[in-house]
């Protein structure tokens, strides 16, 4: 009857109730409660009342392998039937040995506990660790937290360990307490409890005990617990806001343990807290309603040490489980003359060992398995476990002040020099050579003997980065708050964020400050990415940092979510502005294209700047700030007409020139005395179109011809009206294969590769086309003919010309060409669904297909790029060549081919222009001036420079998904100009 009695007491923590949203929730996930019943009372009814005495004790040893530790650990176990063991510091493979040894020779299972609140490699050495709590406690989402849990339990599985003393629910609030500092997530109890909680729920759900530290709270104090008893004189009132509030939510979140800190609470009781029945009975237990393990602190710290009869008081004191006594027998003793003299009750222990018991059995003790030492550091270590590591870090990395907005760099700003503090440049290194892979910067040492000369090589830069590699930061103070008093200055903290107290009035002039809290190699380069406007950063900081920041400071870094001005600060409204939205959210219901992004520039400032909808119709990539497109026709203008202008501008050729005196191969032709100025202004006579791909198709497999005018059983693919393709046909195995190799290494689809030399074959089939007369006709063959000049003039291809000349200098890190090379496919935008010439989805291959048998490099078509790459080539135009510091492009041949037009059509000079007399036929909306120019793409892209307002406007889309062949409801509900409409509108007179 008694054991009964006392299993219904037990059973209260089993048993799922509204009432108690406190219950362990270890306890509450075995579902056989009656299977756990019977093994309990079976082990219950072997033992003496000195063994269940011995079940509440956990014996702290080192893994020691000899025989001399053995015998140690044999006694502790056959003759006081300890129910835990704790572990010191020292080898993995040891520590299993010995579990090992230990399991299998007791008659009850043993819980293993662990100190590990970094990991195990807190204590065994090469084991993986993990940040520090006060470096975790910056990251914004919790669920990172979680999966920290849930690696660490997996590791203490794989070890043989039932419970982790972790984590610390202290508040880190006073910056003097000698112990707790770093062990803690921060200073606000709110956030602390957060990431307590996520942690817990992490470890607990994956079959490992939690029991967070130190009841009842060990932040603010001055005395270290290990060396003395540390007071908290604060009311009740405080407690409950501060100290207490984290385990009251640890608690409420279902953990299995609180471990009790030796700490002297006088509001809450008397004496230390480990032993007092009014902090545990009173108010863990009963007011915050904790039915889980409660474990004392080690009990051979100095600060509880000194008081006989320890284990023994603690019992009483409410405690379950006591831990790491200075002299086993002894104690053990005490609590068994306890029981003798009625301080303590047989059933007292009956109920903490039954409590015990359940504990066991609910992680797995019942069937305890010897722990498996093959290949045991192998199994520690997985690719899952590095990735972990290296989110938990990166998502740490907190951006304290960015007022001079040094993140992203503007990398059309020359003049950048980093200067690292560090033991030596080996350390320094990552983070440089990812800075330098993207931009051009200068790299210095920073040494204490050579302090004058780095401030001579720092005078006339630009803009500094300072790395602190080292704490040994106070020597170089005056030389950095003098540089961040006179120029743009980021200080990059790769080490401990209070490293930066040392420092505080360079920290106070510095316009960016940065915490990485680690120099890891991949930490160095995440930071170099933030700078580079290819991260995310949304730390916050855990602690306040004296006189500097304050606890919860941070900014938000989105390479995805673009700085915007308001359009009052440059005279447009932003309620009429914000009519675009709706223009733009139309355009996807009326199938005009999947998604869209929209930006609009006026005095070189961002007033408008969204992304809409989708990838494709069905919606699961959105488009983002960094989604590329195909821009289709909008390469002439970015790509072909730069160098163009920049050939001309160094005085290699007229617009009169021939062409063909720069590309032989028109020589003696009837194309021999077509101009450059004849190729800008489609003025060449050239067909507007030729289907140059018709040389890769094996035409005798295409029954009744490639296209048919009429519908039939081998044409069923319809492209326009009266156009239908053969719906099965074979290429030409002399220009085309699906596998690549040396020959054909030309990818123009996910499994079509061409010939190296079919671009020359293109070019040929230009020469032998006929001439239909030299008035306007729009045709991307000029521009085709225009790249070859480009080449042949600047002596190497025109990708590689243009990103040494505008791309990588301007900082255009997402304009390219054959886009796969550098970015992953899901960074770029479809623009077909079913190519019928290429045979599948066209996802970073041009949608031209002229341009891509030309190899994805054409005068036509081929880039893919971004709106702010675009707006940006468009602001360098409208700013007369110059963007950033560096001028690209003289003023004079800005203007002459931004404002001459031809006599005979719209056209500049490879510009497009506004149509004032045919305002129906005009691409620009009719409020456009007539000094407007740009250029539009068939896959539904545009750029429009106005200069007289000083207004770019963008827009890129994929109005050809899922197929280019259907109607171009882009152009027929007028999206884009009517957005210029709008843009017009909302100028402020």
């Amino acid at each position: 009857m008694k054991k009964r009695i006392l299993w219904c007491i037990l059973c209260a923590c089993l048993v799922s109730t509204s009432l108690f949203a406190q219950e362990p929730a270890l306890l509450s996930r075995v579902h056989d409660t009656e299977a756990c019943r019977k093994w309990v009372d079976g082990q219950m009814e072997k033992m003496t009342l000195k063994q269940k005495v011995g079940q509440l004790f956990i014996y702290t040893l080192q893994p020691v392998t000899n025989q001399y530790s053995k015998n140690v650990l044999r006694k502790m176990v056959d003759d006081y039937g300890v129910g835990g063991l704790l572990f010191t510091g020292g080898e993995l493979r040891k520590q299993v040995q010995m579990t090992n040894y230990a399991q299998a020779h007791a008659s009850v299972p043993l819980m293993v506990t662990f100190d590990g609140e970094w990991g195990l490699g807190m204590r065994l050495k090469d084991t993986p660790s993990f940040p520090y709590n006060r470096v975790l406690g910056c990251i914004q989402n919790d669920s990172l937290l979680y999966e920290y849990g849930k690696e660490v339990a997996r590791q203490c599985r794989l070890i043989g360990v039932q419970i982790n003393f972790a984590p610390v629910a202290d508040v880190d609030n006073n910056p003097n307490n000698p112990v707790i500092n770093f062990r803690s997530f921060g200073s606000d109890p709110k956030r602390v409890a957060e990431k307590v909680a996520a942690y817990v729920k992490g470890l607990e759900d994956n079959g490992v005990m939690a029991v967070c530290k130190h009841f009842p709270g060990h932040g603010d104090t001055e005395i270290d617990s290990h060396n003395a008893l540390p007071e908290l004189n604060f009311d009740r009132a405080r407690l409950d806001s501060i100290e207490l509030y984290p385990f009251k939510k640890a608690i409420e979140a279902g953990i299995g343990g609180v471990m009790v800190g030796h700490l002297h609470a006088p509001s809450l009781g008397d004496g230390p807290a480990s032993i007092s029945q009014e902090v545990i009975m009173h108010t863990l237990i009963d007011e915050l309603r904790f039915h889980g393990l409660v474990v004392t602190d080690a009990l051979e710290m100095k600060g509880i040490a000194g008081h006989e009869d320890v284990c023994a008081r603690a019992l009483i004191a409410g405690n379950d489980v006591v831990l790491s006594p200075r002299n086993l027998k002894k104690e053990i003793d005490g609590v068994m003359s306890a029981l003798k003299k009625g301080r303590l009750s047989e059933t007292d222990i009956d109920r903490k060992c039954q409590k015990v018991l359940s504990f066991k059995y609910a992680l797995g003790l019942s069937s305890w398995k010897k722990v498996e030492e093959e290949g045991l550091a192998e199994k520690l270590v997985t690719p899952e476990l590095l990735s972990l590591q290296q989110e938990l870090s990166k998502a740490a990395v907190t951006v304290l002040k960015d007022s001079s907005s040094l993140v992203p760099l503007d990398l059309s700003v020359s003049g950048t020099v980093l200067l690292s503090v560090s033991p030596s440049l080996s350390e320094a290194y990552p983070f440089y050579h990812q800075l330098k892979q993207t931009f051009p910067v200068g790299w210095l040492h920073a040494n204490v003997d050579s302090l004058d000369a780095v401030e001579a090589r720092l005078r006339p830069t630009q803009r500094v980065l300072v790395a602190l590699h080292s704490d040994k930061v106070e020597p170089y103070a005056a030389l950095l708050e003098k540089l961040a008093k006179d120029k743009p200055l980021a200080l990059i903290c790769f080490g401990d964020m209070k490293m930066l107290e040392k420092i505080p009035e360079v920290v106070r002039h510095a316009s960016t400050v940065i915490l990485a809290h680690s120099d890891e190699k991949f930490v160095q380069r995440h930071v170099a990415d933030l700078f580079l406007d290819n991260a995310y950063a949304d730390g916050r900081l855990s602690i306040p940092l004296s006189g500097l920041f304050k606890a919860g400071d941070g900014l938000t870094v989105d390479p995805e979510a673009p700085r915007q001005y308001s359009p009052e600060d440059v005279g447009m409204d932003a309620s009429i502005l914000s009519q675009i939205d709706s223009i733009a959210e139309e355009g996807i219901r009326l199938k005009a294209y999947p998604g869209c992004h929209v930006m609009i520039l006026r005095e070189g400032l961002p007033v408008y700047n969204k992304c809409f909808g989708s990838y494709t119709y069905e919606g699961k990539e959105s488009v983002k700030e960094n989604s590329l497109y195909d821009l289709a026709s909008l390469t002439k203008v970015t790509a072909t007409l730069l160098a163009v202008m920049k050939l001309y501008d160094e005085g290699k050729f007229g617009l009169t020139d021939r062409v063909a005196d720069y590309v032989p191969i028109l020589k003696k032709t009837d194309k021999s005395r077509i101009t450059v100025q004849d190729l800008l202004f489609h003025e060449s006579g050239l067909p507007a179109y030729w289907p140059f791909y018709e040389e890769a198709v094996d035409m005798k497999s295409c029954k009744g011809g490639l296209f048919r005018k009429k519908a039939d059983k081998n044409h069923t693919l319809k492209l326009a009206e009266n156009v239908y393709a053969c719906n099965d046909f074979r290429y030409n195995p002399e220009w085309v294969s699906h596998v690549p190799s040396a020959e054909y290494p030309l990818q123009v689809a996910d499994s079509l590769f061409l010939r190296s030399d079919f671009s020359k074959n293109i070019v040929e089939q230009i020469v032998k086309l006929p001439l239909k007369g030299k008035s306007y006709r729009y045709s991307c063959l000029n521009f085709m003919l225009l790249k070859e000049m480009v080449e042949k003039i600047a002596g190497m291809p025109m990708d590689v010309y243009l990103d040494s000349v505008f791309y990588a200098p301007m900082g255009l890190r997402h304009t390219t060409f054959l886009p796969l090379r550098k970015f992953p496919k899901e960074q770029i935008v479809p623009s077909v669904e079913t190519d019928f010439l290429r045979g599948g989805r066209l996802q970073g291959f041009v949608q031209d297909e002229a341009a891509a048998f030309m190899g994805g490099v054409s005068g036509n078509a081929g880039l893919f790029s971004t709106t702010q790459d675009v707006a940006r080539i468009a602001q360098m135009w409208l700013d007369k060549g110059i963007c950033g510091d560096r001028r690209y492009l003289s003023r004079a041949t800005c203007e002459l081919f931004t404002t001459l037009k031809s006599r005979d059509s719209r056209r500049g000079l490879g510009f497009d222009k506004p149509d004032a007399e045919h305002t129906d036929n005009s691409p620009c909306s009719p409020e456009a001036p007539a000094s407007v120019f740009g250029h539009t793409g068939f896959t539904g892209t545009c750029v429009w420079i106005d200069p007289d307002n000083e207004l770019i406007f963008v827009f890129l889309s994929n109005r050809t998904y899922p197929s280019v062949y259907e109607p171009n409801n882009l152009v027929r509900y007028n999206i884009r100009t009517r957005m210029q409409q709008v843009m017009y509108q909302s100028i402020l007179h």
